[in-house]
């Protein structure tokens, strides 16, 4: 059995959808963020960022595993799913997975920050995020113009990125013109495991995109 710690967010859901893909048993353990909950001593303890999502394997020795590409990389190499064996495929898809933790959630993090939340809007970090989120989208449509997924096959690759790059007019960024990309985002939201990914937790604490969200958002960056 396998304990995730996590919330209604981007990272969160990479895990959940994950671990439906994979059909691995798990239960949830739904932190608020918008009280602080994950900088609770308890939490810190199994996670030293103070960030969602942490799983904890039971079935491994009590197991645990912060970060969610960490996380993702680990429920495949176990699991011996969503990653392939062969060295370069392994390689590819390490290599679009770190392409998501180094440079899409970070940017589309920060264009969220200055956009949505901030108090004091910025035009210069609004438009420099928010161009930066496009070049990078930009990036991912011309892979996806050759490429049914990002690393030819179905893999955490896709699983990290999307769960992102489907926000991304809560960003403030357009898709116009990356058709590619769009078929993609079409593709991933068709599949059931990821529709019940996304789904975990309830949106309870942060809520839809709307008002609650900013207020929880402005909450959570204290």
């Amino acid at each position: 059995m396998i304990d995730l710690y996590t919330s209604e967010t981007p990272n969160g859901w990479k895990i959940s959808i994950a671990l439906e893909e994979l059909g691995l048993p798990y239960t949830v353990h739904a932190l608020k963020l918008s009280r602080q909950e994950q900088k609770a001593p308890w939490y810190l303890k199994l996670n030293p960022n103070g960030r969602i999502p942490t799983l904890v394997d039971r079935g491994n020795d009590d197991f645990v595993v912060f970060e969610s590409g960490a996380i993702l990389l680990y429920l495949a190499e176990r699991t011996g799913r969503l990653l392939p064996s062969d060295p370069k495929g392994r390689s590819l898809v390490i290599q679009w997975l770190m392409f998501q933790m180094a440079g899409v959630g970070p940017m589309m993090g920060q264009a969220n920050v200055f956009f949505r939340y901030a108090p004091e809007k910025i035009p210069y970090a609004i438009e420099r995020y928010q161009r930066e989120v496009r070049r990078l989208l930009d990036i991912l449509n011309t892979r996806l113009a050759d490429n049914e997924y990002l690393a030819g096959e179905y893999s955490i690759a896709d699983i990290a990125h999307f769960p992102w790059v489907r926000g991304y007019d809560w960003s403030g960024v357009n898709i116009d013109g990356l058709d590619h990309l769009q078929r993609w985002l079409d593709v991933m939201a068709a599949r059931p495991a990821v529709q019940r990914g996304l789904a975990v937790p309830a949106p309870d604490d942060l809520g839809d995109r709307d008002q609650k969200t900013v207020e929880g958002g402005r909450n959570i960056l204290v």
